[in-house]
This record gives C-alpha cells, sequence and structure tokens, in this order.
C-alpha cells in the first residue's frame, strides 16, 4: 500500500525524536503516542501558574470591627509619649486610643473587646460617683442641705433598712448588667427602640445605645468624625473621674473632710494644706 512521502517524513522524524530522549522520557513518550487521548490533553497549553506572593498575610488588627459609627483617628495621632510607636492592636479604631499598652493587655482581640467596654463603663460609674459627691457637698455649703458627708452616707437611716436596699439593688444591677452582657456577647440583641414610622433606628453599637431613651438629641449618631471627637471627650472625662474618686478617698481617709473643703483649704494656706501636709500630719 503506497503511502504519502509527508507523512512518512512526518512519522519518521516523531521517532527518531522519541528515540533521543532520556529512558524514563521514552516510556513517557511512547505511552504517549499510543494513547489518543494523553496525545489531545499533550497538545494543550500547561495551565497558567498563579505567582505565590512571599509578602506574610496581613495581621487582623484587634480593634477591627469594633464600631462602624466612628471615624478611626489618622496614623499622626497623639500619642501618650511623643515619638513613641503605638502597639499593632492600637490602630485608633477606639475612642482615647493613644496607643499606651507598655503589658500587651490588649493583644487579643476578645480581651481588647473586654478592656475597652469595662473602661467605658467604669468612667461613667466614675463620672456619677464626682457628680454624687460634689454637687451635694455644693448644696451643704449653700445650707440647701445639712450634715452632709459622703464617706459615712452608708451609715446613715434611710426609707427603709441595709439589707433591703442591698438586696433592691443587687436586682435592679444585676437586670442592667445582664443585658449589658447580653448585648456584648450578641451585639444588637438587646434591642429597646419603640419602632415609629418615619424613623431610622440607631444601628447596634456596643456600648453605645443612643437611640431615643439615651441620645435624644441624637448627638452621638452624626457623621462618624464628630462621633469619634464625642466618644474620646466622654472617655477621657471618665479617666480623669476615676482618678478623681481615688483623690476622694485618700482625702476623706486622711483628714476627714471632703474634696470642696480640701480645695477651700489649700486655696487658702498653699504651702501647709497640701498631700504632704496630710501625710506628715498621721
Amino acid at each position: 500500500m503506497d503511502k504519502n512521502p509527508l507523512s512518512l517524513s512526518h512519522s519518521l522524524q516523531a521517532q527518531l525524536a522519541i528515540i533521543s530522549q532520556p529512558p524514563m522520557a521514552l516510556a513517557i513518550g511512547s505511552s504517549a503516542l499510543c494513547n489518543p487521548k494523553l496525545r489531545i490533553e499533550a497538545s494543550k497549553p500547561p495551565p497558567r501558574l498563579e505567582r505565590i506572593s512571599s509578602r506574610p498575610a496581613a495581621r487582623i488588627r484587634a480593634t477591627k470591627g469594633v464600631s462602624s459609627v466612628c471615624e478611626p483617628l489618622p496614623p499622626d495621632r497623639p500619642l501618650w509619649f511623643p515619638g513613641s510607636s503605638p502597639p499593632d492592636w492600637l490602630d485608633g479604631s477606639l475612642p482615647g486610643d493613644f496607643g499606651f499598652d507598655p503589658l500587651g493587655l490588649g493583644s487579643e482581640p476578645e480581651s481588647l473587646r473586654w478592656f475597652a467596654q469595662a473602661e467605658l463603663v467604669h468612667g461613667r460609674w466614675a463620672m456619677l460617683a464626682v457628680a454624687g459627691i460634689l454637687i451635694p457637698e455644693c448644696l451643704a455649703k449653700l445650707e440647701f442641705m445639712e450634715n452632709y458627708s459622703w464617706y459615712d452616707a452608708g451609715s446613715r437611716e434611710y426609707f427603709a433598712d441595709p439589707v433591703t436596699l442591698f438586696v433592691a439593688q443587687m436586682a435592679l444591677m444585676g437586670w442592667v448588667e445582664g443585658r449589658r452582657w447580653a448585648d456584648l456577647v450578641n451585639p444588637g440583641s438587646v434591642d429597646i427602640e419603640p419602632k415609629l414610622p418615619n424613623r431610622k433606628n440607631p444601628k447596634a453599637d456596643v456600648g453605645y445605645p443612643g437611640g431615643l431613651w439615651f441620645d435624644p438629641m441624637m448627638w452621638g449618631r452624626g457623621s462618624p468624625e464628630p462621633v469619634m471627637v464625642l466618644r474620646t471627650k466622654e472617655i477621657k472625662n471618665g479617666r480623669l473621674a476615676m482618678l478623681a474618686f481615688v483623690g476622694f478617698v485618700f482625702q476623706a481617709r486622711y483628714t476627714g473632710q471632703g474634696p470642696i473643703e480640701n480645695l477651700m483649704a489649700h486655696l487658702a494656706d498653699p504651702g501647709h494644706c497640701n498631700i504632704f501636709s496630710a501625710f506628715s500630719s498621721q
């Protein structure tokens, strides 16, 4: 049977190419020539290899997703120590973030979330406590109240006995703290906002309920940048109030007087009425 010279030439070239290969390649090539499916697969272009980046994976910031209402502070924000570098987990997303965490207590995202809420609540309680100490003492100075002393307020007689007041306070505080804990674990699960027509309810934001009951003027639900400014002011005042309350306790312990009385005495005679004289007189 006659064969086409061109086909014979192509076949001869293919056989010579196979013979010139090493033994392993010869075995693979022979199986490929004998298998039509493999010949078709071999004729396809090789798949494109994706470039694998050698860059390490970016670390997820611990503050990511803390609040969608605030605008994060810029990288050149003021720091607690000028010229220092803040840790990676303090990226400016939290109100009052000045990069202070020398012990690395907030390096874990869940721990940082908990510490931020704990500081916020303690700051609010401290602001209420300081106001509850200063305002009645001022009213006592103006003779609107008699025989006032916040330090021994627990020993006074009230409308109910101490045990009843303690049980009532524990029940009420337990209910409030339980709902706050539920909102921390599952944000948005504690919704007390009334559903009114033509009124958009605030977005769930842990620690900042807002809405009709806690933010009727909607100051804390504006554009992100002013909201961050207001929340930073709140946390700064809360920190100052916590320090003030500790000072009030030491003043009452060492002088037996209230903060207003101590302030007036210090202004009248700063050289003798100060912290050093208080410690030396004991």
